[in-house]
């Protein structure tokens, strides 16, 4: 059953044509992974489809009566919503039906609540708050209170991704849904993707995630869409193949048309004469040789700083914001070609040891050493911090009019810019007209034009093409000095690590001989051993208790103590987090940190409290 054709669809940026004459559609159960290059129209082309942007010509059909879902890259939401109003503020016949039940019940219309009782059953409706809280949880949103306008732009994207998970439209379409979730939440939501019988097409940097949901890989590339019934590899494989073909075939054509060529100049009195047939098909042939497929790609071969024997080295290194640890008497000497990924839960410390390794943040106790040939180039998750109206040119030429490559050469700002592929158009395009990878390919070259031997990157993979990650992760392999990552991308740490720092809270640094797949392997091995170890132990004996002992139960007054005590208790733990997230940061001033540690205390306190309570409550109604 076709789900969605697309006809003839054609889009111009500018002057510049995204893509000419689209054919295609997408069938019920396919899943589909959509890669191009940064710049080339994907996410366009994912906006047209979702008609958040007209298209020029052509012709897009859905199905009559299919339900479309779509995740932009960023989100819009309603600022004066709270998370669960979001949530609600929807056309899915389950809010529509609890929204007209709970008015009824205000109403005390018992005409209508008898006909919407029956509604919800056929809708299956009556969890529908309690499926939208587990998803929300999964997705670390757990103040479902919280203004829309207090959350940051990876929590939006979440709550985003919640409410399209949470109303099961029958066909998805996703621009980069791994972007701002953690390993623990990628993996949760790879799982529901494979499992759902959801119509899906995605933009995705995440191989791994690629592999496990689609069952299909469209290229957009040369203005037109190539599919490939298979994985990642075979992709590459045949996407290979496909360039190797079409080149030979130019150069078949390149041969003919020296023949054609030496007719045509030969006689030119008889060309009138001559069957118009081969003068049509001299011109086709002219067109064809000129088509070959040049690959662009990127050269990184960018020169690095000498590093000598002293790079940094940790001595008993202690940071804590109040009661929460983040490192805990770490000791560790960086060696020359390290390279380190580093993973662990939102909140456990990562951003602060980045920042404390590069002198940001000064420890608690203990002290580092940096060697002083040392020269480090931080990559930040947050991206650049300049003026989106400056032209791309400006933005290089302000750090440097001089740029050293790896072959010792010095380069323009120009140059450097097509050593990166920003064609000259581009170098007086101004920042804020640049896609989303096109931005962060800059933000790279601003990295690396510094001639780093300490690198360390935070987030690298976000909104890069699958394209440039090979090119980095092949740069990155053959670097001499030291990296550190970190990052979602189970692909791009499996090519590049040798070894990890597991955050695992509470100043608790483990560090793991292996990349992450070992890693999670690992751990999954041990999950089953534990297992095995619960299940052999003997069932605990349950004793009758007797009539006069039996445990009393709770009073309409303490059930309602418990669920009070429980709503205060997820309210706080949201503050911890977002107090967590705050002092891990590194942007907060010495007020504002002085603050936040002694909020945290108190907070700590309130739980401790709390919890207690409840445990007391929760043992009385047994």
């Amino acid at each position: 059953m076709n789900y969605l054709s697309v006809e003839n669809l054609t889009h111009h940026w500018g002057d510049i044509r995204l893509f000419d004459d689209l054919n295609f559609g997408v069938s019920e159960g396919q899943k589909i992974g959509l890669i191009a290059r940064n710049g080339t129209g994907k996410t366009t082309l994912l906006n047209i489809l979702a008609h958040v942007l007209p298209n020029e010509s052509g012709l897009i059909t859905y199905r009559k009566g299919i339900s479309v879902g779509y995740l932009p890259q960023i989100p819009q939401l309603d600022d004066n919503h709270s998370v669960i109003e979001e949530i609600f503020a929807s056309d899915n016949p389950q809010v529509i039906a609890i929204k007209a039940y709970e008015k009824a019940l205000a109403d005390e219309n018992h005409e209508e609540l008898g006909h919407l009782i029956e509604e919800l059953d056929k809708l299956n409706a009556w969890d529908f708050e309690s499926r939208i809280k587990q998803i929300l949880t999964e997705l670390k949103i757990t103040n479902f209170d919280q203004q829309i306008s207090q959350l940051s732009g990876g929590q939006k994207k979440r709550v985003a991704l919640a409410n399209i998970l949470i109303n099961e439209p029958q066909f998805l379409i996703l621009d980069e849904p791994t972007n701002h979730l953690d390993l623990e939440m990628i993996e949760w939501l790879e799982a529901y993707l494979e499992r759902s019988k959801c119509t899906l097409i995605m933009v995705t940097h995440d191989r791994y995630f690629l592999d496990r949901v689609c069952n299909e890989i469209i290229e957009l590339a040369d203005q037109t869409l190539y599919p490939y019934k298979g994985n990642y590899q075979f992709f590459l494989e045949k996407r290979e193949e496909r360039i190797q073909n079409h080149n030979a075939q130019v150069e078949k054509a390149k041969n003919l048309l020296k023949t054609e060529q030496d007719w045509m100049n030969r006689m030119p009195q008889a060309r009138a004469t001559k069957a118009k047939y081969r003068i049509d098909a001299f011109h086709d042939l002219k067109k064809k040789a000129n088509s070959g497929l040049q690959e662009q790609t990127m050269n990184l071969d960018i020169k690095s700083a000498r590093l000598g024997k002293k790079i940094i080295e940790c001595h008993n290194v202690c940071k804590a914001f109040g009661e929460l640890k983040i490192l805990d008497d770490f000791n560790y000497k960086f060696a020359q070609g390290e390279k380190v990924g580093i993973i662990g839960k939102n909140g456990t410390g990562k951003s602060t040891f980045l920042n404390t390794i590069t002198g940001a943040l000064k420890p608690d106790t203990g002290y580092l050493e940096t060697g002083e040939t040392v020269v480090v180039g931080y990559y930040r998750q947050s991206g650049m911090n300049i003026d989106p109206s400056k032209r791309v040119l400006d933005v290089i030429a302000d750090i440097s009019e001089n740029i050293t490559v790896g072959s010792g050469s010095s380069m323009s700002p120009a140059q450097f810019l097509r050593h990166f592929l920003f064609t000259n158009e581009m170098h007086h395009v101004q920042v804020d007209k640049l896609s989303g990878g096109e931005k962060k390919r800059l933000y790279l070259m601003t990295v690396l034009m510094k001639n780093p031997n300490f690198l360390i990157l935070d987030e690298p993979t976000n909104d890069l093409d699958i394209f440039t990650l090979n090119l980095l992760e092949e740069y990155l392999q053959n670097f001499k000095g030291c990296v550190v990552i970190v990052s979602h991308d189970r692909y791009f740490m499996d090519k590049i690590v040798d070894h990890l720092f597991v955050f695992e809270g509470q100043g608790v640094i483990q560090d793991f001989p292996g990349n992450y797949t070992i890693y999670h392997d690992f751990k999954l091995e041990e999950e089953k051993e534990l297992k095995k170890v619960v299940k052999v132990k003997k069932e605990p004996t349950i004793k009758a208790v007797p009539a006069k002992d039996k445990p009393r139960k709770l009073s309409f007054k303490e059930k309602k103590e418990m669920e009070e005590l429980e709503q205060a208790m997820e309210d706080l733990n949201s503050e911890k987090s977002e107090i967590e997230e705050a002092l891990n940061s590194g942007a907060l001033d010495a007020d504002a940190l002085t603050e936040k540690s002694k909020r945290i205390s108190e907070v700590i306190d309130l739980l401790d409290e709390k919890e207690m309570r409840w445990l007391e409550l929760s043992e009385i109604g047994g």
